[in-house]
């Protein structure tokens, strides 16, 4: 069995190749008590893959709330902003970080052969020299070509699918539903900026404008016929963990009303978001289901969710039951 890997140390590596206080609790209005009919503008089942139950009402509450003129809780359009983690949240993060897995098979193709268990054994110092012979030493076109050609090749080591194949069907549908209801979604994650950029768009609707991620220093470069945008192997920015508010404030420059995420290292961007004023939503996507995905919290190396269960019904946050709430898992045509 892998030891624990703290995400950070792991999300750091991977940008090398590129909770809070408790506050008294403030009152608001109770989500249970709202209407639960999609707002106007969304199909009449805009979450076709979750069963019926608690998790679902909570979302669909939310957003006839936030977006029904009149109601004590609408919240104006400029306003609507909800930001999403990626790994674990929007798709598989088993049995390791797809960027990760990327890292690996990059090493590989350089001649260098990286058995993971081994990598983990032997610490952080080899997980950063991988990662960074992998991920710089390129300009920024030449990493997403690799990037773009990689996720059209790889395949899952157990499912033997695309990785693409392995985006949340449920949360495929939330994006929707938070759009159609005149939201802005924004992916913040603790992997590599230009790593999501290269398939949000396209897998989740999500322009790379509305990625934000960790990175590393970007350098301009004007010696040739056409100018470059250089990756150096120095980190500029760890978008994980605390990092995440702050990203948000950088790129967003507005606190969003809605978030959701499934680990430990989403806990800060959840508390930022539902701490400020009027009607929040925080979810957590719980990973309970061993039959159809993998069942993994406290122990995890990746995606650890530990403190999150203990934080999320004191604060007021729903856990996303992937086997009670899902009924369908995946999203891709070649998914399981």
């Amino acid at each position: 069995m892998l030891p624990a890997l703290s995400r950070r140390l792991v999300l750091m590596g991977a940008l090398l190749l590129p909770l809070l206080g408790r506050r008294p609790a403030r009152a608001r209005p109770a989500l249970s008590a709202l209407p639960s009919a999609p707002p106007s503008g969304m199909p009449p089942d805009p979450l076709p893959s979750w069963s019926p139950g608690p998790s679902r009402e909570r979302i669909l509450s939310f957003l006839h709330a936030v977006t029904t003129p009149g109601s004590p809780q609408f919240v104006p359009a400029d306003e609507r902003i909800a930001v999403f983690d990626n790994d674990g949240t929007l798709w598989s993060e088993q049995p390791m970080y797809v960027q990760l897995a990327f890292a690996l098979d990059r090493a590989r193709a350089l001649g260098v052969a990286v058995d993971r268990d081994d990598l983990m054994a032997r610490g952080n110092a080899a997980l950063l020299d991988l990662l960074t012979r992998t991920h710089t030493g390129m300009d920024t076109e030449a990493f997403a070509a690799l990037v773009r050609r990689w996720l059209a090749e790889a395949r899952h080591p157990t499912l033997r699918v695309p990785y693409t194949a392995l985006a949340y069907r449920p949360m495929l549908e939330v994006l929707a539903a938070f759009r159609a209801a005149g939201f802005r979604t924004w992916i913040v994650t603790g992997g590599g900026l230009d790593f999501v950029r290269v398939f949000a768009e396209r897998l989740y609707g999500i322009p790379p404008e509305q990625v934000v991620g960790s990175s590393v220093v970007t350098r301009y470069e004007d010696s040739g016929d056409v100018p470059r945008l250089l990756r150096e192997p120095r980190l500029e920015f760890l978008d994980d963990g605390p990092g995440k508010p702050v990203g948000i404030h950088r790129a967003i420059g507005r606190r969003p009303i809605a978030a959701f995420g499934n680990s430990d290292g989403d806990l800060a961007m959840l508390r930022w978001v539902t701490s400020g004023p009027g009607l929040r939503l925080g979810m957590l996507v719980h990973h309970d289901d061993a039959r159809r995905e993998v069942a993994y919290d406290r122990s995890s190396p990746f995606g650890r969710l530990d403190r999150g269960l203990e934080e999320a019904p004191k604060r007021g946050w729903g856990l996303i039951s992937m086997r009670e709430d899902w009924a369908r898992i995946y999203a891709g045509s070649e998914g399981p």
